[in-house]
């Protein structure tokens, strides 16, 4: 037996262990043989701070080369990658750390201090994790003085690999927790569809804490046998100085309208690229029709959650629809149905979709009910986003259950902005909407009724304690009451148009 998900990944590096894995913004570049020796460092040092097969590693670390090995150590240990966002506030790391119980927890050294009384208490050993070049920290040093070689844990394809949260509606988050053969699966699929071979040099630009930068860009590039530019956050001129070395762009939304703002974005400095694609958040039509018009280039949109990696993709042959996630992709079954009866509709009519297959995660952690309830008798799952199915075949999200804001490419759940908001002193209720922005896509827009004269000023910065930035509204606005229908439920469909032009994206 193997560890699949780590022995698949690597299966077509080790055949050239000299070839270029990635290239380092700070000059390095990291072979396949590299990815071996350092991936098996951090597998000893995590076995040495007494990591078993299934315990959970949490981290909250800036991106780095040496991230990403940490995530490859923990698979070989045969222990459960647990990515946390870097903006994520003490007060939402003490959640997370609580409720996953990992026997270790990795953060930045500059974070060490404020987190460890959270670690303390949540019974999980506190190490960090430094960019090399600028800050090393404590398991730096551990797996440095490891050995380059481990003999990799093996597990069964049904054994976890990770666990990524995601935001709840109730403001409680839940834990997705994906396999070996989730992840493993689903890049073979991603390889495939999108035509990947170890010729590509893929441009990667996305954080490595969710789903997106970590296992579709990563896993993707990772198991072709390719090489990845990888550089630690989206910054134009960093694009176009490293584009001529790339022939594959993975990004959000948001980074392709500030590429279109910038007057060097053209056919010229694009030919040579074999593929763009977007995701995380929708990817409006003109975006699409303004990008192709600039580089001739069509985007390739897909969708996804973080409970199914990637379901469907518009085909890399063939027509790219814009305002599309184009097709199921192979040995994922997608239907569309009836939100009240949970009957098949026909296609056209919208309805809630639902997935089945090798990649949607196995269940939500330590929720065995919130787990059953999001999961049909026939083994698909309910994703919660609206959409429909055209006679050609192509897939359409048109609207998001339980008014999910995405901003940036960031999943934002206005109840959780809600309750941070109804805490402050002052505040009697609040409704929290997104609204169109024009380089986010969404924006928070906090709706409140006070009980005294309140500065918007003093409750963004109150939420600035409470919440991670990407959460955190952009405006705050007062009114004497919130809309409600006659069951009392607030209507927030009359606020988002109220505040429409609020962020000037409209």
């Amino acid at each position: 037996m193997t560890n699949p998900l780590f022995d698949g990944l690597l299966a077509t590096g080790r055949t050239t262990p000299d070839k270029c894995f990635a290239i380092l913004p700070d000059g390095r570049e990291f072979t396949y043989a590299d990815v071996e020796a350092v991936s098996a460092r951090f597998a000893n040092a995590l076995v040495a701070l007494g990591v078993e097969p299934g315990d959970r590693v949490a981290v909250q670390a800036d991106k780095s080369i040496e991230a990403l090995m940490l995530y490859l150590g923990t698979v070989r240990a045969g222990g459960v990658f647990l990515p946390l966002n870097t903006a994520y506030t003490p007060t939402e790391i003490d959640y997370f750390l609580n409720d996953a119980k990992p026997r270790v927890f990795v953060c930045d050294p500059a974070k060490r201090d404020g987190l460890a009384a959270t670690a303390e208490g949540a019974g999980a050993r506190l190490e960090t994790l430094g960019v090399r070049a600028m800050d090393a920290g404590s398991l730096n040093a551990q797996a440095d003085a490891a050995s380059g070689e481990f003999a990799t844990v093996a597990r069964q394809p049904s054994d976890l690999a990770a666990i990524l949260y995601t935001s709840g509606t109730t403001g409680r988050s839940k834990g997705a927790m994906l396999t070996q053969d989730n992840l493993l699966s689903n890049a073979e699929v991603l390889r495939d569809y999108w035509r990947f071979t170890a010729e590509d040099v893929l441009l990667h630009l996305l954080p490595i804490f969710h789903t997106h930068g970590l296992f579709v860009a990563s896993n993707t590039a990772m198991i072709a046998g390719g090489t990845m530019i990888f550089l630690p956050k989206f910054d134009v001129e960093q694009v176009f100085k490293y584009l001529p070395r790339a022939t594959a762009m993975m990004g959000v939304p948001t980074f392709y309208t500030r590429l279109l703002a910038d007057e060097r974005l053209n056919r010229e400095r694009t030919a040579h690229m074999r593929l763009f694609t977007s995701g995380s958040a929708p990817l409006l039509a003109e975006t699409h029709r303004a990008f192709e018009e600039r580089t001739g280039q069509r985007i390739l949109e897909r969708y996804g959650m973080t409970e199914t990696n990637m379901s469907t993709s518009n085909p890399y042959d063939g027509e790219r629809r814009a305002g599309t996630v184009g097709f199921p992709l192979p040995g994922v079954e997608l239907r569309i149905v009836d939100a009240e009866t949970a009957k098949p509709l026909p296609d056209g009519e919208i309805g809630v979709i639902e997935v089945k297959g090798p990649n949607v995660f196995c269940g939500y952690w330590q929720m065995p009910e919130k787990t059953a309830a999001e999961f049909r008798a026939d083994g698909f799952f309910i994703t919660g986003d609206l959409g429909l199915i055209d006679p050609q075949g192509y897939v359409t999200i048109v609207g998001r259950g339980k008014d999910l804001i995405i901003s940036g490419g960031f999943n934002i759940y206005p109840k959780e902005v809600e309750l941070a908001l109804d805490e402050l002193p002052g505040v009697v209720e609040s409704a929290v909407v997104g609204v169109p922005h024009p380089d986010f896509g969404e924006g928070v827009v906090g709706v409140v009724v006070a009980r005294r004269a309140l500065d918007e000023a003093e409750l963004t910065g109150a939420l600035a304690e409470r919440l991670a930035r990407f959460k955190q509204p952009k405006r705050i606005v007062f009114v004497d009451e919130l809309p409600r229908n006659t069951m009392g439920k607030v209507q927030k469909n009359i606020l988002r148009d109220r505040f429409a032009d609020l962020l000037g994206g409209k």
